[in-house]
């Protein structure tokens, strides 16, 4: 056969990891799986031999392990969608889309739809990483100088001026406080304060109450929650679109919906709007009983919502909606860069003005006791 080279040895099968903490850090692997598996797919390839194909291509151990053990299940007879469903890698909408597929004999169509969604979200996130990198990496420069300040040169100034008869200022009282302290104490507060940042992370991805509040903090944030919910109300549009437009149910997909979504707030409305929609009400109903629904999505864009479903065009309303969120997010990416940037020089400046009075002012008081004994 055509790709007889291709598939594995009878007998020889891989279990599918099925631990939540092993998929971690796959989400890369997990989007090039999808667009590979999408190629060879819509290529004519089998979908077991286009998963053998794609597992040796594969360098990541886990992710070979993980689609080895697809290609296994499904070569066992086991549908695609449940073989992923085994693997708790791939979010719900991407189930729900290759299930769909396998029912319809549509499966290398909602394969480029998943790919094309996948490549949507990526864009919006280097989006954001680009706005915070240079805020973020400003600030962390400037800790690093002024913890090497305040524990290599501060010590030195503290003995000079403690060897003059001048009263020391406030500011310069605490800066040398400081460096004696961290002269002392230096190593077991930084690795203290390394221990605290990894633990601070690990409630962060393993307590999902915590990750709430600081989702929640970012949200009422001017600037950054304007940009977040312009990216969620992308993904609403584009990822909604793609589901109705794939043939799922409209109460499925905003299913599917919420379970994609980050944000408490907007998975709260989706899970209020599915409800409604299997109750029998409108769009309109939903968000007239909502109480924040003009909070979250905008009036116009709602309206475009209702009109999109009296019309049954509610699927070109919401990839109107995905496309007006995506340039509007940009734009406030770049803006968040540009307000950013002026608030950190501020910050810096500060840092420095209050290290240049703490190092000036004994010396001020140093030469106008030398003026008053002459």
């Amino acid at each position: 056969m055509k790709y007889q080279n291709l598939i594995a040895r009878p007998g020889k099968k891989t279990p599918v990891a099925r631990s939540p903490l092993f998929v971690i850090g796959l989400g890369h692997e997990r989007d090039v799986f999808i667009e590979n598996a999408s190629m060879l797919i819509s290529g004519g390839m089998p979908v077991s031999v286009a998963l053998e194909a794609i597992t040796l291509d594969i360098r990541s151990r886990r992710m070979k392990k993980l689609v080895a053990g697809l290609a296994a299940d499904v070569d066992a007879g086991l549908p695609l969608w449940q073989a992923m469903e085994k693997t708790k890698l791939f979010p719900a909408h991407v189930i729900a889309l290759v299930s769909l597929g396998e029912s319809s004999g549509k499966l290398a169509e909602n394969l480029k739809v998943i790919a094309t969604e996948q490549n949507k979200g990526r864009i919006l996130r280097s989006k954001i990483y680009s706005a915070m990198m240079y805020p973020v990496f400003v600030l962390t420069l400037t800790l690093i100088v002024g913890i090497a300040l305040a524990w290599f040169i501060l010590p030195k100034l503290a003995i000079v001026f403690s060897q003059i008869n001048v009263s020391l200022p406030l500011v310069t009282r605490l800066l040398i406080s400081s460096g004696n302290f961290l002269a002392d104490n230096g190593s077991s507060v930084i690795l203290s304060a390394i221990g605290a940042a990894a633990i601070l992370i690990f409630i962060i991805i393993f307590f999902p109450g915590f990750r709430r509040l600081g989702q929640r903090a970012l949200f009422f944030t001017p600037g950054i929650g304007r940009l977040i919910r312009e990216i969620e109300l992308s993904r609403f549009g584009y990822l909604l679109s793609a589901l109705l437009q794939a043939g799922v149910p409209i109460a499925q997909a905003i299913e599917s919906l919420i379970k994609v979504s980050e944000l408490p707030q907007y998975r709260s409305l989706f899970e209020f709007m599915r409800q409604g929609i299997e109750d029998g009400d409108s769009l309109q109903q939903v968000f007239t009983s909502f109480k924040n629904a003009k909070r979250l999505i905008p009036v116009s864009i709602q309206q475009l919502l209702v009109a999109g479903e009296q019309s049954g065009l509610l699927r070109e309303a919401l990839f109107k909606i995905g496309e007006t969120f995506e340039v509007k997010a940009d734009a406030s990416a770049k803006n968040l860069t540009v307000v950013l940037e002026p608030a950190l020089l501020v910050v810096v400046w500060l840092g420095v003005v209050a290290m240049a009075l703490a190092v000036i002012l004994p010396i001020y008081s140093l030469i106008g006791g030398f003026n008053s004994g002459v």
